[in-house]
């Protein structure tokens, strides 16, 4: 497949995800993309970098969310120096919660 049709079907997705209306329609649409493994494995990762955005340490982390060592210490490497996703939604949800 050329490189442009790769790119054009993901945006297509990222598009679509913007789009949902309300938390009923964003269960839906990933219930129906992903699998039940894909999507804890999704919810667990984000689960890890809300607590270590909290200062919380492995071990509370391991304790509160069942995660691996190996998956904290990936997230925290994405958290600390991936592209920012994680710590501009984590803000996001900060600032929406104190208003």
């Amino acid at each position: 497949m050329p490189k442009t049709t790769n790119k054009a079907r993901s945006m297509a997705l990222y598009e679509s995800i913007l789009e949902l209306k309300n938390i009923e329609e964003c269960i839906a649409f990933f219930d129906d993309l992903c699998t039940v493994g894909e999507l804890r494995a999704m919810e667990q990762r984000y689960d890890v970098a809300l607590l270590l955005d909290d200062g919380l340490v492995y071990t509370e982390i391991l304790e509160k969310t069942g995660a691996s060592s190996a998956t904290i210490s990936r997230v925290n490497r994405i958290f600390s120096f991936g592209a920012g996703g994680f710590r501009e939604m984590i803000q996001r949800r900060k600032h929406k919660g104190s208003e």
